[in-house]
């Protein structure tokens, strides 16, 4: 296996593990913060636009939104202009979970760039910010994806 896709592979997977355990002390499944993020910067978006921010698929929202609104996160409401459109908003234990989710990413953040000097951080971003939006042309290309 390629060296990068290889050591990318180990590292996405520590962080994941990571991630896991601490939106876990929350009582959240690994993911639901992220869609939670998008509704804390905008509150009521529909599935198809969370599944397209998080270049996931709508079928996989709407399971993720299913489980938080058991779970009291969010409440879904038919769309006030077109009845057709189902929109997600916070409840207020979604919106209380801001500040500690933020809080667990950034010590996670803090913790795993700890012996990277800054000079080496900002490295680290921008390549990662390259190989990023490399990966996602690549995939709005259709080139390498089936």
């Amino acid at each position: 296996m390629p060296e990068f896709l290889d050591l990318h592979g180990k590292t996405s997977k520590v962080l994941r593990a990571l991630a896991d355990a601490a939106m876990r002390r929350h009582g959240l499944h690994l993911g639901q913060n992220h869609l939670l993020a998008l509704l804390w910067e905008q509150d009521g978006r529909t599935p198809g636009e969370i599944a397209a921010a998080l270049n996931v698929t709508t079928p996989n929202v709407v399971k993720m939104a299913d489980r938080m609104t058991g779970t009291g996160l969010l409440v879904r409401r038919r769309d006030d202009r077109d009845n057709r459109l189902v929109r997600l908003w916070l409840t207020d234990a979604g919106r209380a979970l801001r500040e500690p989710v933020e809080e667990e990413r950034r010590l996670i953040e803090e913790r795993v760039l700890a012996d990277l000097t800054e000079a080496e951080r900002a490295c680290l971003l921008g390549a990662l910010a390259k190989v990023h939006r490399t990966g996602s042309e690549l995939l709005g290309i259709g080139r390498f994806v089936d």
